[in-house]
């Protein structure tokens, strides 16, 4: 993994962080104080960009819905195709969560 080699005590503390987070509100609160809105739109786009990909959509179909640049649609086929399988498991949850019954 690319990310080893950025392992240690900062990382973990922000991963942490992350994972502590309970609800969709906290989620909004602690990227807006942690990020720039151009991060948090890359990011966002980014997961977008493999959700239609894992659809099969075209490079220009994807380019012209999102505004990502082929260099970002490449980027995520390529983890997609060779990385750590995380927006695969990121998108299966999420889809699961959609259509699983909320109990309240």
């Amino acid at each position: 993994m690319q990310i080893d080699k950025l392992r240690g005590k900062e990382l973990d503390q922000l991963f942490k962080s992350v994972l502590s987070l309970k609800d969709l509100e906290e989620c909004y609160r602690f990227f807006d104080d942690l990020c720039t809105v151009n991060e948090i739109q890359s990011l966002a786009q980014r997961l977008e960009v493999a959700r239609m990909l894992r659809e099969g959509k075209t490079y220009h179909k994807i380019e012209t819905e999102t505004g990502a640049s082929t260099a970002t649609i490449s980027r995520v086929k390529r983890c997609l195709n060779y990385g750590n399988d995380a927006y695969e498991l990121a998108l299966e949850r999420i889809k699961e969560q959609e259509t699983s019954p909320t109990v309240e």
